[in-house]
């Protein structure tokens, strides 16, 4: 198979989904996963036709056998080219302050926004490596800025954010992004701000093409924002 192969977690739905039929559309094998069964299956059944496999695998990505079933998956396509580590939750909603922060949650936050996609990164490494492969770990602004609320999501996003700088500086054999896609049209996005009215922010498909851009294009390791990486329109 020369077909490029491509590992995206939280893929049934939002960016995710989005990547993962922009992904489909350049030629990419995909191995898929998110937690529920079924609304995974019917994502992968929905993307666009592609020349590469598509192999949804539905799982919780904080479960080590999970991880696991991933990385078997992955060898049984013959390799990895990208992996994006997307899934991930918002925490506590509504959006409490720091005073009030249940730890619990917050404990849960930092277990699939940080050590789940590190647990899976270190899993899959051996196989980036063989083929020069990429992270993509996505991230937010909220891990740089202090927006009030935000800070459970926004403290777990810059430590995926630290976990990615070190990474990078570790393993130059390879490419390792954490990339801001800005506001999105997402269910997170909508757990944010219950009951408002979203519908100004872009859909997630809006951003794709910076993606592939990055895919395509392997700027160096480091950090992005999707905005900077559009295609410039010409005429």
């Amino acid at each position: 198979m020369n077909n490029p192969i491509a590992l995206v977690t939280g893929a049934s739905r939002g960016l995710g989904l989005a990547l993962a039929a922009g992904l489909a559309r350049e030629g990419y094998s995909l191995v898929l996963d998110a937690r529920d069964p079924a609304m995974l299956r019917n994502a992968a059944a929905g993307l666009p036709a592609s020349q590469g496999t598509v192999v949804p695998i539905p799982g919780d990505v904080t479960s080590p056998a999970h991880r696991a079933e991933l990385r078997d998956a992955v060898a049984g396509l013959g390799g990895l080219d990208l992996l994006v580590n997307n899934a991930g939750t918002l925490g506590a909603s509504p959006l409490p302050a720091l005073a009030d922060y249940p730890v619990d949650a917050l404990r849960a936050a930092f277990e699939v926004n940080v050590l789940a996609p590190v647990a899976l990164t270190q899993l899959l490494l051996p196989a980036l490596r063989k083929r020069s492969g990429a992270v993509l770990n996505i991230t937010s602004d909220a891990a740089v800025e202090a927006y009030s609320g935000w800070g459970g999501y926004g403290a777990a996003k810059a430590a995926l954010e630290q976990a990615s700088n070190v990474l990078a500086a570790e393993e130059p054999a390879i490419r390792v992004w954490w990339v801001d896609p800005g506001d999105l049209r997402t269910g997170m996005h909508q757990q944010a701000f219950p009951g408002e009215d979203i519908s100004d922010r872009p859909l997630p498909a809006a951003v794709v093409p910076a993606f592939v851009r990055l895919a395509a294009e392997r700027p160096p390791s480091g950090r992005y924002r999707a905005a900077e990486l559009q295609p410039v329109a010409t005429s």
